[in-house]
């Protein structure tokens, strides 16, 4: 892990076309990110991206495993949380060919749907308003089983004497979520969002497929420029310039939430 972050460091210090030897150009790589309005718009869509996935399936994996936990510990339960945690084994660009399948406009199934109730068809990858809503709710499809598990294993580990104790006293099972689950979950709580950021950050696949960054780069993310930069336009040195931003913005949002988040 090492090795290659000290290795783009280097190249983003330089002028790197694969094809040749890079050439040292010191800052100049990082003077023209912060002029390229390209790159502004990847961290904006990155940052709408993240702040729309990442407390969605937090969220969502919470309440989902308290029910599990409290009301359907039983074999409904455990089809549950078998049915969310296929999206995670599965594959990314495989999630992400079926859902650009499912939006479509040709044929897609919820046009399909559309059509048989006589309702006009919706564009959704097409259209620069919707393609990022889409993408954030694929992903939290894709992530929210993975931190319903984790979640499920945190609720069970909460002493039920609490949870009695409060019951004695006439709390209702909204006030022992906010009263007791989740200050008890507050460590896991930050694992999960933690995590979740970093992935938001680093989305790539599920963009890359389903979008390819657009309609206009109402999709393109930071890993999706990057990407173009390096593999597309052969400038190594840029890319990687792009890349050292992205791990200070990740290593800064991880110790904030840190921060934010933690008991100490």
């Amino acid at each position: 892990m090492i090795i290659p972050i000290l290795t783009s460091l280097y190249y983003s210090f330089t002028s790197y076309s694969v094809l040749g030897s890079p050439t040292w150009i010191g800052l100049d790589n990082y003077q023209l990110l912060s002029q390229d309005p390209s790159f502004v718009d990847a961290l904006i869509v990155t940052l709408i991206y993240t702040l729309g996935a990442v407390p969605l399936q937090t969220f969502l994996s919470l309440v989902i495993a308290e029910a599990v936990v409290r009301r359907f510990r039983n074999a409904f339960g455990r089809v549950v949380r078998s049915v969310l945690f296929v999206p995670v084994v599965s594959s990314l660009v495989v999630a992400a060919v079926v859902w650009r399948a499912i939006l479509g406009t040709d044929q897609g199934l919820v046009n399909s749907f559309l059509g048989m109730l006589g309702l006009p068809g919706l564009n959704v990858l097409g259209n620069p308003n919707l393609a990022l809503a889409a993408i954030i709710l694929v992903t939290v499809w894709k992530n929210i089983g993975y931190f319903l598990v984790i979640y499920y294993a945190g609720i069970l580990a909460v002493p039920a004497e609490l949870y009695e104790a409060s019951s004695v006293d006439g709390a209702s099972r909204i006030q022992q979520l906010f009263k007791i689950t989740i200050p008890s979950l507050r460590p896991i709580t930050l694992l999960v969002v933690i995590l979740g950021t970093i992935w938001s950050f680093q989305v790539f696949d599920l963009v890359y497929v389903m979008t390819g960054g657009g309609p206009g780069g109402a999709t393109a993310t930071i890993v999706v420029r990057l990407y173009q930069a390096g593999f597309e336009n052969f400038q190594m040195g840029y890319a990687s310039a792009m890349a050292m931003i992205l791990f200070v913005i990740v290593v800064a949002i991880a110790i904030v939430q840190r921060k934010v988040l933690s008991d100490d």
